[in-house]
């Protein structure tokens, strides 16, 4: 079964229009085939390399078949890393976020109360991982008894961390009537006894995908000795590096090394591991995003799910030796219209985790020499004229998707026993507004957040600075997020 075109999978008004708003012009192989079987509630299990469009391919359906007049989470997915999570819910909530569709990321090492808060609202789709999604189970926190849908992505990765247990615990007590889409880059037989027993009668698509960026990505590889690795990276850094870059490293030692090596050189670089505490990881990504630096050196643990349209360049100062990995790492650049350009520097002991990259892509990456003393001298200035130009501004870059949402604050929250039904209310009786145009309502302690449709934000904050609500004088104001 295999549509390759958005609009003859019938889907509702409101999902394609999000669609063309992220730019997805057409379906990648794997969203072909994914999608139409997911929107016929089928049990799948989907054999598809990394890259390949995966995430919307279980994101579009999951939006589409979710009915948000029900105040229940109706979808959980599971995946292996808190930054997948929170990656998966930025891109259901950009799929969604014109029907009104919530998606809330639960995971370790985070808050449990900025968790229930988000959970205790109008939620349609969780996104976590194994082990804190168990916790809010037992709580009580998250119910699962109407739990229609289940994802688990990137399966072979859960198992290498040893989460296929606690993957069987949460499937144990999810309905009987769910239906279950697992997703994985190989099927070894820990997870075919994971299907065979949880899954109902599932079809196994085995998708023959290309990486939907890798097109426009370079790769090339230079081998150098241990002592020069530094010196080499410093060249090819200042040779090729067009936008920001991401210098990925095998362990946190490496990384933790190499990051201090860079910034004694005056490189604006920051460092990302799991040594460091969760708000610490997500303030360092948002950083990135903002380009608040040029250079993130990371573990793998980057390499997944972080999807920044200003990175250029990666570079490989470890070769890893997952084959995975490397398919994750170079598909962080080449994102929107830009090329990537990813360059492996290989020592003679990698030279063996370089040929089993280059088997599981099927292709041989090509060996370069390094830049030459002109491009190497004429490239430090432009590095450093960039750097200092266009980082460390602290102006957010985030792009709006979607042009005709604008998110509101309001001046009210929790504290003053305001709930999402008494904002929309208020809102609704505005002249301005209907029903309709009036999105997602977040409501935290001090202060609220209302998304509104249709394009009538701006006339909304044009014609008022406040609002009554439950009798109180509220102001009004954009969001700054």
């Amino acid at each position: 079964m295999v549509i390759d075109n958005f609009k003859n999978m019938k889907l509702s008004e409101e999902i394609l229009k999000a669609l063309k708003n992220l730019g997805f012009e057409k379906p990648s192989e794997v969203q072909q085939e994914v999608i139409p079987y997911m929107l016929k509630k089928r049990d799948l299990v989907v054999k598809s390399q990394t890259g390949s469009g995966k995430t919307a391919s279980f994101g579009i359906p999951l939006c589409e078949l979710v009915n948000i007049e029900e105040n229940k989470v109706k979808a959980l997915i599971l995946v292996p890393t808190r930054e997948l999570a929170m990656q998966v819910k930025e891109d259901i909530s950009n799929i969604g976020r014109l029907k009104k569709v919530r998606c809330a990321a639960i995971f370790g090492k985070q808050p449990f109360n900025e968790q229930v808060r988000e959970l205790k609202q109008r939620v349609h789709i969780v996104c976590g991982t194994p082990g804190r999604v168990i916790d809010h189970i037992e709580r009580g926190n998250l119910n699962i008894e109407n739990i229609e849908f289940v994802v688990i992505d990137e399966g072979d990765k859960m198992l290498n961390m040893g989460f296929i247990d606690q993957i069987s615990e949460v499937l144990k007590r999810l309905p009987n009537s769910k239906n279950t889409a697992l997703f994985s880059a190989t099927i070894p037989q820990e997870i075919e006894g994971l299907y065979s027993k949880y899954m109902n009668d599932p079809l196994v698509l085995n998708i023959k995908s290309k990486v939907f960026n890798r097109d426009k990505i370079i790769e090339k590889y230079i081998s150098v000795d241990k002592e020069e690795k530094f010196k080499f990276l410093l060249k090819s850094l200042y040779a090729w590096t067009d936008e920001s870059a991401i210098i990925f490293c095998n362990t946190k030692d490496s990384v933790k090394n190499l990051s201090t090596l860079l910034k004694r050189e005056k490189i604006n670089a920051r460092e990302l591991h799991g040594d460091m505490e969760q708000k610490e990881r997500l303030s360092t990504m948002d950083s990135f995003k903002n380009k608040e630096f040029k250079v993130l050196v990371a573990t793998d643990i980057a390499a997944r799910g972080i999807h920044i349209n200003h990175i250029t360049n990666v570079f490989n100062y470890e070769v890893p030796m997952e084959k995975e990995s490397y398919v994750h790492r170079i598909g962080r650049s080449g994102r929107d219209n830009k090329k990537g350009l990813a360059i492996s520097l290989v020592g003679k002991n990698e030279n063996r985790f370089l040929q089993e990259i280059e088997e599981y892509i099927n292709y041989k990456i090509e060996e370069i020499k390094i830049p030459s003393y002109e491009e190497i001298i004429d490239g430090r200035k432009r590095f450093f004229e960039n750097q200092k130009n266009n980082y460390g501004n602290q102006i957010s870059t985030k792009k709006n998707i979607h042009s005709e949402v604008i998110k509101i604050h309001l001046s009210a929250g929790k504290k003053k026993k305001i709930r999402n039904i008494d904002i929309l209310g208020a809102l609704s009786n505005l002249e301005e507004l209907t029903g309709e145009d009036i999105g997602i309502i977040d409501v935290q302690d001090g202060y609220s957040f209302v998304d509104i449709l249709n394009g009538k934000g701006n006339i909304l904050l044009k014609r008022y600075k406040e609002i009554k609500l439950k009798g109180k004088v509220v102001k009004i104001s954009k969001a700054k997020s």
